[in-house]
């Protein structure tokens, strides 16, 4: 096979908003990697996006119809999570195969190019049951409630025949076997807990003094954990995040700042998002009843998520100091909140406040985005100006 080409067809991204608005699905962090880095990394494989005809297209889309160039393919449902044996049945298909699990559905098709019959239509010759278990996220809340899960499936898979960098002994450590630093990674004088689960630290991250670590957790690249943090499994911090005050069972998936005291938990933050200092987001009701959030797909714009559920919070968000999110909170992408009091369950995309929401200036929100990514020496770049365009004029 020469490529992996994901697709969404059947996986229901509408169901995971606020988070499929901006990105595929495959582009969703949880454990350490995406979901497109995992399977990258297991089949040792390029990815590319099967065509989809949306406003998220870009240079990794591919047209499956009878112009592919001759070849063999992988085509992989977007929101399938693999593991080492779903990677080794994926690998064993012959061209016409298609894995599938009785519960989570579809998984993998091989397929050759003389297989295309016309535009995203493709033979299959032959069905293959796959038995064992097979992660798969459908609604936002199943990236917390299976990062449990990612983070050791990943740190398996990422430290394999790999060894940790020395950890310095101002540190005080539990099952030290459990615990992975890469290189570059500054850790002292901090608290880690790897018995009740693993601990991967990424290249250049920082984790400051009196930082409490209880696994399982991945602090990824360029992350930044604030002095006197406590967090707790199974979070992720992603790619060049600063984390700081109680975190528990929470995504943050890259660039974003949770950066100072206040409580988040059972939460997903999506990427460029700040939290001000003395935020927190209540993750359970008074009576400990199911948690019901905004969910636009499904019946009655709404769904239960379990008994815990924090803040769903959307790519370019950010919320002022001292500010309350109830219990199941969502916010849409690039929102700029603040207001006394508790704050709306649901905050739309491109609010400006929450006590009598006003629509986000479009000219201004794209100011206040270049200047957050300036501060990460980033810049924003054209395909995500014009995503951020069509989320503000259709949704």
């Amino acid at each position: 096979m020469q490529c992996i080409i994901f697709s969404e067809e059947y996986c229901q991204p509408e169901n995971l908003f606020p988070f499929t608005l901006t990105r595929r699905i495959q582009d969703i962090r949880i454990g350490i990697f995406t979901i497109r880095e995992k399977w990258e990394l297991m089949l040792k494989l390029p990815s590319y996006d099967k065509w989809e005809g949306d406003y998220k297209e870009g240079d990794r889309s591919v047209t499956i119809d009878s112009k592919i160039n001759e070849g063999h393919y992988l085509l992989v449902h977007s929101n399938i999570i693999p593991t080492p044996s779903m990677a080794k049945a994926v690998i064993s298909l012959e061209p016409g195969q298609f894995l599938t699990h009785p519960i989570a559905g579809a998984i993998a098709f091989h397929f050759h190019s003389s297989d295309v019959t016309s535009l995203h239509k493709i033979r299959v010759r032959e069905t293959i049951s796959f038995q064992d278990d097979t992660p798969k996220i459908v609604y936002p809340w199943d990236i917390f409630h299976l990062n449990d899960t990612a983070i050791r499936l990943d740190f398996d898979l990422l430290t394999k025949d790999k060894r940790s960098a020395p950890i310095s002994p101002t540190n005080k450590v539990s099952n030290e076997e459990q615990v992975f630093i890469e290189e570059g990674a500054s850790v002292e004088h901090a608290i880690i807990n790897a018995v009740t689960g693993p601990v991967y630290i990424g290249r250049n991250a920082l984790v400051m003094e009196g930082t409490t670590i209880r696994g399982p957790l991945a602090v990824c690249e360029d992350a930044v954990i604030k002095m006197g943090s406590r967090i707790y499994g199974a979070t992720t911090i992603g790619p060049a995040c600063t984390a700081g005050g109680e975190i528990k069972n929470t995504v943050m998936m890259g660039y974003s700042n949770k950066a100072h005291d206040g409580y988040l938990g059972d939460s997903v933050i999506g990427e460029w998002c700040n939290i001000g200092a003395g935020s927190s987001a209540s993750n359970i009701k008074n009576n400990a009843g199911e948690v019901l959030v905004y969910s636009p797909a499904s019946e009655g714009n709404k769904a239960m998520t379990g008994i815990k559920c924090g803040l769903l919070m959307g790519d370019y968000s950010r919320a002022s100091i001292n500010s309350s999110f109830n219990t199941g909170s969502v916010v849409g992408v690039s929102c700029s909140i603040f207001g006394s009091g508790l704050l709306p369950k649901y905050i739309p995309n491109f609010s400006w406040g929450a006590d009598g929401i006003r629509k986000y200036d479009y000219d201004k929100s794209i100011r206040d985005i270049r200047n957050w990514k300036k501060l990460k020496d980033v810049v924003l770049s054209e395909r995500e100006e014009n995503i951020l365009k069509y989320i503000y004029d259709n949704y």
